[in-house]
């Protein structure tokens, strides 16, 4: 195998593709400091112990291990930044009201989450930690749409559910692990005839609120269809006020909802969200409620956030035109080397033609050029 060939599922990104995501990554940064959120930074790799507390099992199969040299201990590249940024809240920080925490880097999987998708997605994210209201959930829900839209994506989508109704639907329900893990396939995938099996010693109400579960998907009338027929348990009476409120608050987004969604359900405890685009394989966001994130670093507080993969909206963005630059000469005079530092401190892109490659091809769009009239170095159009 030649030593150029990449890894699977591994890309260089090349540069026209590079700036439009780097453009992107600026805009989602400086919309989480509108928002009043506060950049963190967490290392690429850590202790695996730390990495994977309380992540299950779905994590720990996506991080790449390795052995430190320097300790000996078992190390593990991050394929999710939001346990991180639990710990950084509650041993960093340790702040007692609410603390608005943002990121961005890059995550490594050890397999893809879908046919075309990176092993190395750069993920950007928000946490809001301290705050069980509504208020935060909306909050962290408007963020990720803002986001979206401040990266030029449209049409966008949003799929709610709730991870308290499927929790109360399987209250009491005693499965071994293997066949709980299956049940929650079976109702991802609305497999009916699968969870009558997996439910057919479970108690008669439980048995037909699971397949019930599986066929409430769609608009906002789903919630109507789902008070009239799932369990009157506080709960999802409590969940499905929720869902009803955040989806009023959209602001004119399109609304769905899929009460049988598990996709993340080691994480979320109450409300939850995925956000789509026309041209997106998956969501483009993800997010939802995850008050438990922090307990196994010892602070067990109100936790809602979201993510997303910054190459996958790329690919679905409008992309910016490239901003027009300026072709200069190369040449050892002071006035010159003057003229171009003025110009680039005002914020053009200089280019400077090197001897012999006057002909080459031009990346930038320069459409003025640096041209020397009477003795002085002046901008003229091309």
């Amino acid at each position: 195998m030649s030593a150029w060939v990449l890894p699977d599922h591994i890309a260089d990104v090349l540069p026209s593709e590079a700036r439009h995501i780097e453009e992107i990554r600026r805009d989602l940064l400086d919309m989480a400091r509108c928002y009043g959120y506060e950049l963190v930074m967490p290392p690429l790799i850590e202790h695996l112990e730390s990495l994977l507390s309380g992540t299950g099992q779905a994590l720990d199969l996506q991080t790449f291990k390795l052995v430190d040299q320097l300790s000996g201990r078992m190390m593990g590249l991050r394929a999710d930044c939001t346990p991180q940024v639990a710990r950084i809240d509650a041993h960093l920080l340790n702040r007692a009201g609410v603390t608005r925490l943002c990121y961005c880097g890059p995550v490594v999987h050890t397999r893809p989450s879908g046919p075309h998708a990176t092993r190395e997605p750069l993920q950007f994210g928000a946490e809001l930690y301290g705050h069980t209201g509504l208020e935060a959930d909306l909050e962290i829900l408007t963020l990720a749409l803002d986001s979206l839209k401040a990266a030029r994506v449209d049409n966008i989508s949003v799929d709610l559910a709730d991870a308290r109704i499927v929790q109360a639907v399987l209250q009491g329900v005693q499965l071994p692990a293997a066949e709980m893990a299956t049940l929650h396939a079976a109702l991802a995938a609305k497999d009916a005839s699968e969870l009558k099996s997996l439910t057919r010693n479970s108690p008669v109400a439980t048995s037909q609120a699971l397949q019930d579960l599986v066929t409430l998907y769609g608009d906002v009338r789903v919630l109507d269809e789902a008070e009239a027929r799932l369990p009157a348990l506080p709960a999802i009476r409590d969940a499905l006020v929720h869902l009803r409120w955040l989806a009023s608050h959209l602001d004119g987004a399109i609304a769905s909802f899929d009460l049988a969604d598990l996709r993340g359900y080691a994480y979320y405890s109450g409300a939850r969200f995925s956000m789509y685009a026309p041209g997106a394989s998956d969501s483009l966001a993800r997010g939802g409620r995850y008050d438990e994130v922090g307990s196994v670093f010892g602070r067990n507080r109100p936790a809602v956030g979201f993510s997303l993969d910054i190459k996958a909206v790329a690919a679905v963005a409008v992309e910016l035109p490239l901003r027009a630059a300026i072709r200069s000469p190369w040449a050892e005079g002071a006035d010159l080397r003057l003229a171009i530092a003025a110009l680039r401190r005002q914020g053009e892109t200089v280019v400077c033609v090197l001897p012999g490659h006057e002909s080459e091809v031009d990346e930038f769009h320069c459409d003025r050029e640096l041209i020397s009239v009477a003795g002085q170095w002046v901008v003229k159009a091309v």
